[in-house]
């Protein structure tokens, strides 16, 4: 047997917590000194230490720990893996509101500072494209950049041996009740990929574009600028958006360099 300060080590928990296991019923000592009250504990307990904690550390209540602590092994461990799992989904939605925050924030923080100049006006040209089409709940780029991506991928691998010929463009255009459809496309030239859509990008004679460069998910600033600068001109648009990616994949996202085109008249 083992004290409760050697038993406390091997279990890497406090003394301090093994009494209070003790206090609840979670975990009570394998023998008690009648005189002295000092505390002893077999390794086999372990095996009850380790589920306990682990429960505990993936949230669970200690009431809730006393009846998990009664399952089977097999049912103990396909109930831990279902929460690890809820926790991972929990961690990873977490992560990306936390990036779509600090994107707003920096929205806010340039809305005095966007510089409008950066604007510029030129063609935008035609382009014969391979392509993939979807639609996005909403311009959010929560919702827009799961499609997108996965638009890209579908194209990337039904492409075969066809290689681009230029870089890869995404067309946006409003639909009714807020949604947005997106395409994602490779210019192609005079190739003819098998399997794969293909279609002319109409140009059009003005376009105000910016350069944005960095993470997608600061893309917005980008569309900030440009609706300024629309306005500011007395022209209008009609909502379209066409995004050439000059730098991207491979490259760190940081360094993309991607250019927000928006018909104007």
């Amino acid at each position: 047997m083992f004290s409760i300060g050697a038993f406390a080590s091997m279990g890497r928990v406090s003394v301090r917590m093994l009494r209070h296991y003790d206090k609840v019923g979670l975990l009570r000592p394998a023998r008690v000194d009648e005189f002295s009250g000092y505390r002893y504990y077999e390794a086999d307990q372990l095996r009850r230490l380790n589920r306990l904690i682990a429960c505990k550390d993936l949230g669970f209540t200690l009431d809730e720990v006393k009846s998990i602590l009664d399952e089977s092994d097999a049912d103990l461990a396909g109930l831990l893996r279902r929460r690890e799992a809820e926790l991972v989904d929990q961690i990873t939605a977490d992560q990306d509101r936390l990036v779509r925050v600090r994107a707003r924030l920096q929205l806010i923080k340039a809305e005095d500072t966007a510089p409008a100049e950066a604007v510029t006006i030129e063609p935008l040209q035609p382009a014969r494209v391979a392509l993939a089409r979807g639609v996005a709940a909403s311009s959010d780029h929560e919702d827009v950049g799961p499609v997108i991506s996965g638009l890209f991928g579908e194209l990337f691998k039904a492409m075969g041996t066809v290689s681009p010929a230029g870089p890869a463009i995404a067309t946006y255009r409003p639909l009714d009740g807020g949604s947005l459809e997106v395409q994602a496309c490779f210019p192609i030239g005079s190739a003819e990929p098998v399997e794969v859509e293909v279609a002319e990008l109409p140009g059009h004679p003005t376009a105000a574009t910016y350069l944005h460069r960095g993470v997608m998910a600061d893309i917005g600033l980008a569309y900030q600028v440009l609706a300024a600068w629309v306005e500011d001109a007395g022209h209008s648009t009609d909502g379209t958006a066409r995004e050439v990616y000059l730098t991207s994949y491979p490259e760190p996202e940081e360094h993309w360099r991607t250019a927000v085109q928006l018909p104007v008249t």
